[in-house]
């Protein structure tokens, strides 16, 4: 499930517009100590977890799905990352999800599960000056600090293939151009406040550039059609131009 429109980063909500929410706390449905998860029915057959932020996101996502993989959770049709909240869809039996959700204890230190992608990277896009510019370093120590995290796949949106990638340090975000690009060419590589993104297909964007890879990251023939799913773990590896 991908979200249309421009490149800026889907946010949590509830689609219902109602108030029968229930705070994730303790098993017997307590209410957590400060901000915490809440459900939120959606229609007859879903679920919406609504959580603190991208970190508290992945790591309840990796839960679900070892869970799911474990046959441990009702059955579920879909598992649905987003910035702010997870969607279960298709849920059999919602009662016995919320009971189970109500109980999880997601360990947001633990490292994610997914496979890993190496994305080859020449780092030659129109903003690197500018992002060094603002991480007070130079060209090439901006492509180190980008290349040295193993990234994580919070989330997916804006067009198919689309990836939100989390790992990068917070000293090191970035605001997004205060004009975005008519066309943003496809492979690109971007940063844009806390996430790192691979554009799958030339499209407006306002994310800064830093460099640009070949690989195809939409393919509707391929089993994910995505490259970079949710939970997929990522490095960026520098090379050069003709390489890729």
């Amino acid at each position: 499930m991908t979200v249309g429109g421009t490149d800026s980063h889907p946010t949590g909500g509830n689609p219902t517009g109602g108030t029968d929410s229930h705070r994730v706390g303790s098993a017997t449905g307590g209410a957590a100590d400060g901000p915490g998860p809440v459900l939120r029915p959606v229609g007859e057959h879903a679920l919406l977890v609504e959580l603190p932020g991208a970190a508290e996101v992945t790591a309840l996502y990796g839960w679900l799905r070892e869970r799911q993989s474990a046959g441990g959770l009702p059955p579920v049709e879909e598992i649905v990352p987003a910035a702010h909240t997870v969607l279960l869809d298709g849920v059999a039996d919602v009662p016995a999800l919320a009971r189970l959700l109500r109980t999880a204890r997601p360990d947001r230190a633990a490292t994610a599960a997914g496979p890993l992608i190496e994305v080859p990277t020449v780092y030659d896009g129109a903003d690197l000056a500018e992002v060094a510019a603002r991480w007070g370093v130079p060209p090439e120590e901006a492509v180190r600090i980008h290349t040295a995290p193993e990234y994580v796949v919070a989330f997916c949106g804006f067009a198919p293939g689309f990836g939100y990638l989390t790992g990068l340090p917070t000293r090191y975000e970035v605001p997004r151009r205060a004009t975005p690009r008519s066309a943003v060419p496809a492979g690109s590589v971007a940063l844009a406040g806390p996430y790192t993104g691979v554009y799958p297909r030339s499209s407006p964007g306002g994310w800064q550039l830093l460099g640009r890879t070949a690989l195809p990251l939409w393919d509707a023939g391929r089993t994910p059609a995505a490259l970079l799913a949710p939970g997929t773990r990522v490095r960026f590896t520098p090379v050069r131009a003709g390489t890729e």
